[in-house]
C-alpha cells in the first residue's frame, strides 16, 4: 500500500470513528484499525490532517490529539448534530 493510500485509509478511519462513537480516535486506536504501529499511525494522523482541505481537520495546539475533523468537534460546540434523534456529536 502506498502512502498516500495510507494516509487516504486514516483519514476515512478517523471519520468512520467519529461517526461509530461521537469522538475522534486517540492514534493508539488509530494503530490498532490500521494495523500499524502506534508511532506510524501518529504520523499517519498528521499526514492526512495535512492532506486535508484547509482548515476542515486540526490537532489540539501542540499536541497529537485531534480537535476537529469536518464536519465534527471533538470538544463540545454549540452545534449539536443528532441523528434519529440520538445526539453524541458536535459540529465544527
Amino acid at each position: 500500500m502506498t502512502d498516500q493510500e495510507l494516509t487516504q485509509r486514516a483519514f476515512t478511519t478517523i471519520l468512520e470513528h467519529f461517526v461509530a462513537t461521537g469522538r475522534a480516535p486517540h492514534y493508539t486506536e488509530l494503530a490498532e484499525t490500521l494495523g500499524t504501529g502506534v508511532e506510524e499511525a501518529r504520523e499517519l494522523q498528521h499526514a492526512a490532517v495535512a492532506a486535508a482541505p484547509i482548515a476542515s481537520c486540526w490537532l489540539a495546539h501542540d499536541t497529537d490529539h485531534i480537535e476537529s475533523w469536518a464536519p465534527f468537534s471533538n470538544v463540545p460546540t454549540q452545534y449539536l448534530i443528532s441523528v434519529d434523534g440520538v445526539q453524541k456529536w458536535y459540529g465544527q
